[in-house]
């Protein structure tokens, strides 16, 4: 930009150190003056050479700064700085996102193919919400990944970033652009095709072929790296998993007709990534529901192994113990290989292996169930709480289901005597239980509240 950037913007954001730069836009620490928070801004020289023009691309930026994804880069703000009237600029207002991007993971070396699964479907699943708003993101790169490991699971999460940028600063952009992102670039966009949301998928199967074989599937200068994808598909190695190799070799058809869309790859990763656990014996194939992709994906969309269970899920649990008498009062999620507790009221054991793990009967039913005596049960051997608790014996657990059927955890209770569940107790047990999933919902519609504008 001509002009330095000025020290305040839309009279709320003080700018501070630069935190990265590009050809288009420069990155600033800034603090939110008015809500007291650190945030990233992003500062672009607008397009737009009319009055009326910066107007439409304020109202674009406005509606990109909409959209609210677990996999996606939350934006809180946005607007046009008009402090010089000539040159206008449109800045973004981010979450300050802590970690590393892909491509400074990958000098560490590639992922393995359970973690390019799981985060490839939590790519997918913000690149359905960008699609499903009418927006494309164009520069899927590994530099616009952004990687965290939070919560419980210690399993890596994908965040998109940039996403929408193009569309409000121009799709055809300069040279600087385009030999940017060459290396990603669809065949249609190498013809001149206009992009389409399967541009974008293909695109992001080449970045998780990267992330899995630890090189850019078509290297070289940005003019023979183009041409090479127009008469060769990318090489998926023969060491890749059969189910995971499938998904990128969907994702990278050269007719983008034949590619899956984002919300069928996001299930068909979720799927491979399943079968990665079945093969290695991680979890035995009687234990999983019927669409345990799908359920996965359900599971990570709420993102409730993301962070610590808030104080209301533990009252729920504390109510549960009275309620029922109980000594130990469990709320867990199933993922994959594991059952978490996000709440484990009268013991201290924090996850049981999915094979060992009670809850997995509910899970692959979608009902509850209740047992006199567990003690007897082929899986006590190899279950930690059990261990931390010998005496425990009579159980009982009622799912928690999401709005669209998915069962993604369990309320349960353990007793130190050999009893049978009533009814009633069942049913207290199952109300208690809906209440908990009505909280975790809460936690991600609180979240969309706090950033709505």
């Amino acid at each position: 930009m001509s002009n330095p950037a000025p020290q305040l913007v839309a009279g709320r954001y003080r700018i501070g150190e630069v935190i990265g730069r590009g050809g288009r836009a420069t990155v600033f620490a800034a603090q939110d003056l008015l809500l007291g928070r650190k945030v990233a801004l992003k500062v672009f020289t607008a397009t737009a050479t009319t009055a009326e023009e910066v107007k439409l691309q304020e109202a674009e930026a406005r509606l990109v700064a909409g959209l609210d994804h677990f996999a996606l880069t939350t934006l809180f703000d946005a607007g046009v700085d008009q402090t010089d009237p000539e040159e206008p600029r449109i800045f973004l207002v981010m979450e300050r996102v802590a970690g590393h991007d892909l491509r400074q993971r990958l000098r560490d070396g590639p992922l393995s193919a359970g973690q390019v699964a799981t985060l490839g479907s939590d790519l997918a699943q913000g690149l359905e919400s960008v699609h499903d708003h009418g927006f494309l993101h164009r520069d899927i790169k590994p530099a616009n990944v952004l990687l965290a490991r939070k919560g419980p699971s210690s399993r890596i999460r994908g965040k998109l970033a940039d996403f929408g940028i193009s569309t409000i600063i121009g799709a055809t952009g300069d040279a600087e652009y385009t030999t940017g992102t060459a290396a990603y670039l669809s065949p249609e966009q190498v013809r001149g095709v206009d992009p389409t949301p399967a541009s974008d998928i293909y695109a992001l199967g080449l970045v998780l072929l990267e992330a899995l074989t630890g090189a850019v599937a078509f290297p070289g200068a940005p003019e023979a790296s183009m041409l090479a994808r127009l008469g060769a598909d990318p090489v998926v190695p023969d060491s890749v998993p059969v189910a995971l190799a499938r998904v990128l070799v969907a994702m990278t058809a050269q007719d983008p007709a034949a590619r899956p869309s984002a919300g069928e790859t996001a299930i068909a990763l979720q799927d491979a990534f399943v079968a990665g656990l079945v093969t290695s014996r991680r979890v035995e194939p009687g234990m999983l529901a019927d669409a345990e992709g799908e359920r996965l994906a359900a599971v990570r969309s709420l993102s409730v192994l993301d962070s610590p269970a808030d104080e209301a899920v533990d009252r729920i649990a504390r109510i549960t113990r009275r309620s029922l008498g109980v000594p130990v009062a469990l709320v867990s999620i199933v993922d994959g290989d594991r059952e978490w507790f996000l709440s484990h009221e009268g013991v201290e054991v924090a996850q049981v292996p999915r094979n060992a793990s009670f809850a997995s009967d509910t899970v692959a039913t979608g009902e509850g169930w209740a047992a006199e005596d567990v003690s007897t049960d082929p899986r006590a051997d190899a279950h930690p709480v059990l261990a931390a608790d010998p005496g425990l014996r009579a159980y009982a657990a009622e799912p928690l289901t999401t709005f669209d059927g998915h069962t993604i955890g369990v309320l349960s209770v353990l007793d130190r005597r050999v009893r049978e569940f009533s009814a009633e107790e069942r049913a207290e047990l199952a109300d208690l239980a809906a209440v908990a999933m009505r909280e975790l919902d809460l936690r991600v519609l609180s979240k969309r509240a706090l950033f709505d504008r």
